[in-house]
């Protein structure tokens, strides 16, 4: 299974039933991920804590006139298929109104950090 995808679609839907917030099982770089979302404004809280004696990510749910702020998500880089952008094929998202999350030698960038820091890296997701 792919911990990325499961990560970015349980967030998807718990915003879609109108959760408060997800739990997610911890790791550095779903924390990373969690993070950059919430830097960029589409998740409002990150934190980690431990439930049944495991680590979890609690990420906020934001909604905006009762909708959540994360409407679609696509998934670029697969375990099958890897995605990579250099730094001039990197666009904004939907006319800005998305995100580009990219792992990068830098650590996990949006796709406007990414730009100023002038660095390419795999495509993990595009959301809007």
């Amino acid at each position: 299974m792919d911990s990325i995808s499961n990560m970015i679609i349980s967030i998807k839907n718990a915003g879609r039933v109108n959760k408060p917030s997800v739990f997610i099982p911890y790791s550095k770089v779903k924390n990373a991920i969690a993070m950059c979302l919430m830097k960029e404004g589409y998740v409002s809280s990150v934190s980690k804590k431990v439930r049944g004696g495991f680590p979890v990510i609690e990420i906020g749910l934001i909604y905006v006139d009762n909708k959540p702020k994360i409407q679609e998500v696509d998934r670029m880089s697969k375990q099958s298929r890897r995605v990579y952008l250099g730094m001039k094929a990197i666009h904004s998202v939907r006319n800005g109104t998305g995100l580009l999350v990219l792992s990068t030698p830098k650590g996990i960038l949006s796709g406007k950090e990414a730009r100023k820091e002038q660095v390419g890296g795999e495509a993990l997701f595009k959301l809007w």
